[in-house]
């Protein structure tokens, strides 16, 4: 297996089903944002980095670009080939990315990023991105100020360690990053709505370091989970639930050399 944490290694490939069932779509505003700040449209190609089972390729080919999909866990990557034939998927790390040299016109890691936030990753990634090419990093965040989000949130920490988190920010340590310009931020609101199994226990079961516990260890984290949504007004009894999230988007560009050796 390609370099890899061992809590994605562990928990991803245990857990690439519930991954499927769980994790929230992205809100329609995506697209957009693809086409406006990163320049994706038919004739350009993208580059899916630790694209897991594919949940994002969906909006990246929505774009009419040419997808490429990146991901190091056969499991997701089994769970993304099925489901998306027409993206060209291979194995891989973003420390060793499978792709010559300039030959992406953007890359996009969503939900990914913060696995691999360090310089030898960014410099792969500069390397196959076209000049003035774009990053673009993409995360569905949980509201953690509505007070039963937070709870889950405490079940969660528990078993966290020191499992690379986007809560930490810690990620944002590698920007500015060498040949890239300034980072550019928008937000979106993107409720996920469903059977509380689904959105709630399945969507927790989906963590990494999760999806690693020993089986009677989830039984008694979905006994937890199940004792929140009873005791919680807004989700006691209800065929449907909605759990709050709001899409970060972030973008920055490959810097360009001009003809006298200068970047911008």
């Amino acid at each position: 297996m390609a370099k890899i944490h061992h809590a994605a290694a562990e928990g991803f490939a245990a857990g690439a089903a519930s991954y499927v069932a769980g994790r929230p779509e992205y809100p329609p505003e995506i697209e957009a944002w693809l086409t406006d700040e990163l320049g994706l449209h038919s004739g350009k190609t993208v580059l899916d980095l630790g694209a897991g089972t594919g949940k994002f390729s969906r909006s990246l080919l929505a774009t009419g670009a040419k997808v490429i999909a990146v991901e190091p866990v056969p499991e997701m990557l089994d769970q993304l080939v099925r489901q998306y034939p027409e993206v060209e998927a291979r194995s891989g790390s973003a420390e060793a990315i499978p792709l010559g040299d300039a030959l992406v016109d953007a890359v996009v890691c969503a939900q990914s990023f913060h696995w691999f936030a360090t310089r030898e990753a960014l410099h792969e990634i500069h390397r196959v991105l076209n000049p003035g090419g774009a990053l673009g990093l993409v995360w569905n965040d949980r509201d953690n100020n509505v007070e039963w989000v937070a709870a889950l949130t405490r079940i969660m920490k528990r078993f966290e360690g020191g499992v690379p988190r986007f809560h930490s920010q810690k990620w944002r340590a590698s920007f500015p990053a060498d040949g890239f310009g300034p980072l550019r931020e928008k937000r979106f609101p993107n409720p996920h709505t469903g059977d509380p199994e689904r959105v709630i226990v399945d969507r927790i079961l989906s963590v990494s370091f999760m999806a690693a516990l020993p089986p009677d260890e989830q039984e008694r984290v979905k006994d937890e989970l199940h004792e929140v949504i009873a005791s919680s007004p807004e989700l006691a009894g209800k065929a449907q639930v909605t759990f709050p999230y709001e899409t970060l988007a972030v973008v920055c560009s490959k810097r360009m050399y001009t003809s006298g050796g200068e970047m911008h």
